[in-house]
């Protein structure tokens, strides 16, 4: 069963939220893609939002793995789906895969899916128990598995050794997603983020970092709620260090800073090239009729400086376009930010003209004196 993606909110007459961003609730400029980019090219730090993203998907490979062992259950005992709760179903809500702040109703959820996945060891529909061989013991420790076991993309069924078509393993021949690549899923965020020169190691407050360490390397633990903790530090560091940035860039402006760089070098080299032609003409005695070609890189500068002044291209937004990366276009789909640059590109485009019409006015009548 796949989970269905979330439906962006096209009625919102505001600024998102983080949480909105991160539950690909929103379109662009504001989505998830261009966050993702801010967060590589202008924070430099994407390693962060790639933990909170695996994370996130670490919760769903839970929910996924305990959705398809309660239906191998009720497939078994077809007597317990006549008794399953809304209560209990909640566990299984596809809503609840959105990651996000904690709060009180999912975290609830979140808990018993831990809870769930901490009693699973001793189930015997779990599909580790379901690997082991009928002479092994309830008491006996299992491995440590890592993340980089080859079994892990295996079935249950091919763990326990039977054919597909044979069903003594006590599992359904529907299980994708086996306990084996929970735990590697685990590990894998711990080496990847959290273990001291780690390939991309996020900084953490020590106590958050031991705590997961002590979880999963010597209780065994690979329940989400491991990562509850970081992921809401992860979260609120996001949100106060990097979303306003994010909205100011995105929502308030739609150029990116090596646009805003040229813009900057172009304005001033055309406003340096259209005060030289001014004076020459003037000081040349040539006609108004012949100044008048100043209006050309006097817009021009003026226009590129506004635009670096501002973040923003008023001509780009009034067509409803965005700049990700430099030179890179995408239409500008949230009804709200649509409407935000269109009021601020008209203000540009007012002092462009006004500023504009002021310098040309100046030295355009002024009367030429040839030296």
């Amino acid at each position: 069963m796949s989970t269905p993606s979330p439906v962006p909110d096209l009625n919102r007459d505001r600024l998102p939220t983080l949480f909105e961003v991160l539950s690909r609730r929103t379109t662009a400029p504001v989505d998830l893609f261009s966050f993702y980019i801010y967060m590589r090219d202008q924070q430099r730090s994407v390693d962060y939002l790639d933990f909170w993203l695996d994370v996130s998907q670490h919760m769903s490979l839970c929910r996924h793995y305990v959705r398809e062992l309660r239906r191998s259950v009720l497939v078994e005992t077809p007597e317990l789906e006549k008794s399953a709760s809304k209560r209990s179903s909640g566990l299984f809500d596809p809503s609840y895969d959105t990651a996000g702040p904690s709060n009180p109703e999912k975290a609830m959820t979140s808990e018993r899916l831990s809870a769930f996945l901490r009693s699973d060891s001793g189930s015997k529909h779990s599909p580790n128990n379901s690997g082991q061989s009928e002479g092994s013991t309830p008491g006996q420790e299992r491995p440590r598995p890592t993340f980089h076991s080859s079994n892990s993309g295996t079935s249950p069924q091919n763990n326990s050794g039977s054919s597909p078509g044979n069903n003594t393993s006590g599992s359904s021949p529907g299980h994708t997603v086996a306990r084996q690549d929970i735990r590697a899923s685990a590990e894998k965020i711990l080496y990847t983020y959290l273990l001291p020169g780690a390939e991309r190691e996020i900084i953490l407050p020590q106590g958050i970092l031991n705590a997961i360490q002590h979880a999963i390397e010597e209780e065994g633990r690979d329940d989400p709620e491991v990562f509850d903790a970081a992921k809401d530090y992860v979260f609120q560091a996001m949100e106060r260090d990097a979303f306003p940035g994010f909205l100011r860039s995105k929502a308030l402006g739609n150029i990116v800073p090596p646009s805003m760089m040229l813009r900057l070098i172009v304005g001033l080299l055309s406003l340096f090239g259209a005060f030289w032609a001014a004076f020459v003409l003037i000081f040349l005695n040539y006609s108004r009729t012949t100044r008048c070609w100043l209006i050309l890189p006097f817009t021009v500068g003026i226009y590129a400086l506004v635009s670096h002044q501002y973040m923003l291209d008023p001509l780009l937004a009034l067509a409803g376009f965005s700049e990700y990366t430099f030179m890179s276009y995408h239409r500008i789909q949230e009804p709200f930010v649509r409407k935000l640059l269109n009021k601020r590109s008209l203000m540009a485009l007012t002092w462009i003209v006004g500023i504009d019409a002021v310098l040309c006015c100046i030295f355009i009548l002024v009367p030429g004196h040839r030296l």
